[in-house]
């Protein structure tokens, strides 16, 4: 076998440069994420603040949960009743149900 025990074995100066990129680009993606969440977070609290003083035009502090119309009350809503336009003329056949 040849004589080659001694040759330094180990990524060198390109392994370092690949991981230092990566370390860099990492951080650069951690801060980015931490400044969009932080906004979101802002934006969040801004909607809860307008939502309660939308809701609560005395400002007493009481805040009433928002209703939303259940199925009944969408049911019970009136709308226009739904007639064609024009008359159409009958066909002989009962009407199905």
């Amino acid at each position: 076998m040849s004589g080659g025990g001694n040759l330094p074995v180990g990524p060198g100066i390109w392994g370092f440069v690949a991981f230092f990129v990566l370390a860099v680009a990492l951080w650069l993606l951690v801060r980015n994420m931490n400044t969009r969440l932080r906004r979101m977070a802002y934006r969040d609290r801004e909607r809860a603040e307008q939502f309660a003083s939308d809701a609560d035009p005395t400002g007493s502090g009481q805040q009433n949960p928002p209703t939303r119309p259940t199925e009944s009350t969408q049911s019970t809503q009136s709308t226009e009743p739904t007639t064609p336009a024009e008359p159409t003329e009958p066909t002989g056949e009962a009407p199905q149900p």
